[in-house]
């Protein structure tokens, strides 16, 4: 791979981050439209370390008390040292009991916030697992038993949100009966499809009404949801943002693009479905395009063996990309979680080009077989292809670009 394409792909992905910083995006918000008055702050996601720093720096001395519920073990700058702030990790992608006792931390904090002063929670991607209070007849088991099932599903996010959500007395807008202000604003980062309030951490400010569970949920699991207790009607509603979302990193990899002089294309359509399926269309689509840019946004699925190997969703999709585009001169692709985090370990997602799979049959990897048993990391790892971004500060969902050179190497 060329490494002036590498540097060029990761410069571009850097313009696209830090415009969805969660610290940067936050202060923006609150200085373009204040907070009058002492305000408590919850934030809760992926990007809470950041989103909480944005918001203490914002608020000054307004700030009286922050409760912050990140991803346990994360890679994130430290938040300033401050006995007004507590800090409860917790598990991701599986809660687990920490989860609980973040739940039972968020809950007391939200009813703690008298009438008179301001409620604002902070909220990104990763919160479904993080926090949870649990209705009575559900345990904890039922809830890693249930999580872990709808990650590898195949399931989108917005329907495993949606069914989240049924097994909880905090999402779907949940959360908000134990306010006792009626001041709550709700500042979010989008990682889902269409920005929806109502599915981004699983609605934890935003109700909704309950969709049909999908015919392909098991039978165990549509029992356990078909009895989960209904969220109580007349919730007052809080006054909601979203404040980042994956087209404004995607709009600011446009411009940081065209400000090369690169031509930039966005093909129709947005980033979802089969990752394997995606990734060798995307591939197909390279071979013969025109020389230039070409961006997509969104999440794609993967449905997972029973016993996994190494990657995440991107580097599923690389590799079957970078098998149509085995032997291609002057194509390479970047996929990438926005958090900085693709299936287990340290890994963003990988950048391959034409030569990806001939480095790694080097190596003796085969990269069909890696597909099928969900072990493309190994593959990436092999042929010397996996990107990591380190801490992030945000939560946008995942992004895909593709570069194509002109003959002679030529990016127009």
């Amino acid at each position: 791979m060329s490494q002036a394409s590498r540097l060029l792909l990761k410069d571009l992905l850097d313009s696209g981050l830090a415009r969805v910083s969660g610290e940067a995006c936050v202060r923006a918000a609150l200085v373009q439209d204040p907070l009058d008055g002492p305000v408590r702050v919850a934030a809760v996601g992926k990007a809470a370390d950041a989103m909480m720093r944005g918001a203490m720096i914002a608020l000054g001395e307004d700030f009286i008390q922050g409760l912050v519920i990140p991803k346990s073990g994360a890679r994130h700058r430290p938040l300033p040292a401050d006995d007004k702030l507590n800090i409860f990790p917790a598990s991701h992608p599986v809660p687990d009991q920490s989860s609980l006792e973040a739940g039972r931390a968020l809950v007391e904090f939200v009813a703690a916030v008298p009438p008179g002063e301001t409620l604002l929670l902070l909220v990104s991607g990763g919160a479904s697992s993080l926090a949870e209070v649990l209705p009575d007849g559900a345990g904890l088991d039922q809830l890693i038993a249930l999580n872990q099932y709808l990650l590898g599903s195949g399931l989108d996010i917005d329907q495993c949100n949606a069914l989240r959500g049924r097994l909880s007395l905090i999402k779907a807008g949940g959360l908000l009966r134990y306010a006792r202000t009626p001041r709550v604003v709700g500042l979010m980062i989008s990682d889902v499809r269409g920005d929806d309030p109502a599915v981004i951490g699983s609605g934890l400010l935003c109700p909704r009404q309950r969709t049909p569970i999908p015919e392909c949920v098991p039978l165990q699991w549509r029992e356990l949801l078909e009895h989960s207790p209904e969220q109580a009607a007349g919730i007052p509603p809080a006054r909601l943002q979203v404040i980042a979302s994956n087209g404004d990193a995607m709009g600011s990899m446009v411009a940081a693009a065209n400000a090369r002089g690169l031509v930039v294309h966005l093909p129709d359509g947005v980033l979802a479905g089969d990752a394997k399926v995606v990734g060798r269309q995307i591939g197909e689509l390279l071979k013969g395009a025109a020389a230039g840019l070409y961006l997509w946004g969104g999440e794609t699925t993967v449905v997972l063996p029973s016993r996994p190997g190494q990657g995440g969703r991107n580097q599923h999709l690389a590799l079957a990309a970078a098998m149509a585009i085995e032997g291609c001169q002057g194509i390479s692709l970047l996929a990438c979680g926005s958090d900085g985090n693709d299936g287990p370990g340290s890994w963003a997602g990988a950048i391959v080009d034409g030569g990806t799979l001939a480095r790694g049959a080097g190596m003796g990897m085969e990269p069909e077989d890696c597909l099928q048993r969900a072990d493309s990391g190994s593959f990436l790892s092999a042929s010397d292809d996996l990107l990591a971004t380190g801490p992030t500060d945000t939560n946008v969902s995942d992004l895909v670009l593709g570069l194509v050179c002109a003959p002679g190497g030529e990016l127009r």
